[in-house]
């Protein structure tokens, strides 16, 4: 049976709110929030920016929210509205009420979220896990799209190795404690630092167990299918994909496609140069505000 994403019990759901709240004042620019009503349930959405270019609608990563965009916001916006919603079926302000059964579902509920928001087109920038369901919106949303960028896609052009795998298993076998949650997250994204509020918000997300699934391989045809300009971005010490085998691929089945791996970082790229990153994704999106804008 499908299952519907919610806290584990009310102690923990009003833990996370309350924390969730300070770090509101982590977001650098004036923002509005709004809650949009979707057959999956209500999506909370954070608005900030202004201008008249193509607007941005970003998708965070597990464990994340629409917050967790707070590091390149300010970047984003700088002549453009960004949208930041906590995606359904995850821990957030959004409040999931109906199964997403598949793929489809997720793409629709991205539909009706860009519906909600009154808006035709967009690029769509994706992180880690939110860049598989930003790949999902390319393969079945591509006349919304004006373009997608993937930011560390684990398993979406190449599979994680499974010693990787398995290390993830062992470190959700050994619980939740602070010592465990730490090492896991210097193991898979070092260099990246976070504020103790923001490592509670993390852990309280532990208690909301996901239910919308995971990203997968998506096959030759799916790749060579998607015509909506992209831009791939990976650390080259990535644990969750091969960026080598991954450019390969991609230079291959998408050629239009551009990809670009910064040495040395790891799945924690964007946290860990987000002048850098950010600028690289911005130059992206300008450059394909105007592409389709009338076809």
């Amino acid at each position: 049976m499908a299952k519907i994403g919610r806290f584990k019990n009310e102690h923990t759901r009003r833990e996370f709110l309350r924390v969730y709240a300070e770090l509101e004042s982590l977001w650098p620019l004036p923002a509005t929030t709004s809650e949009l009503e979707t057959t999956f349930g209500t999506t909370h959405v954070r608005r900030s920016g202004s201008g008249a270019a193509v607007p941005v609608v970003l998708l965070h990563q597990v464990g994340g929210n629409g917050l967790s965009w707070h590091i390149v916001a300010e970047r984003f916006a700088a002549d453009r509205i960004i949208h930041a919603p906590d995606t359904i079926g995850t821990a957030g302000r959004s409040v999931q009420t109906a199964p997403v059964t598949g793929e489809r579902d997720i793409a629709a509920w991205l539909r009706e979220v860009l519906d909600g928001l009154g808006l035709d087109r967009v690029h769509l920038v994706g992180y880690s896990h939110g860049a598989w369901h930003a790949a999902l919106g390319a393969l079945h949303l591509p006349e919304r799209l004006a373009s997608v960028t993937l930011v560390e896609p684990g398993g979406v052009f190449t599979k994680p190795k499974a010693s990787v795998l398995l290390k993830m298993l062992g470190f959700g076998l050994r619980g939740k404690s602070d010592k465990n949650m730490r090492a896991m997250m210097e193991w898979l994204a070092p260099g990246v630092t976070v504020s103790p509020r923001e490592f509670e918000l993390a852990k309280l997300a532990l208690g909301f167990p996901m239910a919308i699934g995971w990203a997968r391989l998506l096959k030759d045809p799916e790749l060579r299918s998607i015509t909506v300009p992209a831009l791939v971005v990976y650390g080259g010490d990535t644990l969750v994909a091969d960026p080598a085998a991954a450019t390969r691929r991609i230079a291959e089945h998408m050629p239009h496609a551009e990809v670009e791996v910064y040495p040395g970082k790891g799945h924690g790229v964007l946290m860990q140069e987000p002048d850098e990153v950010g600028a690289r994704i911005v130059r992206f999106i300008r450059q394909h505000d105007r592409v389709g804008a009338d076809a």
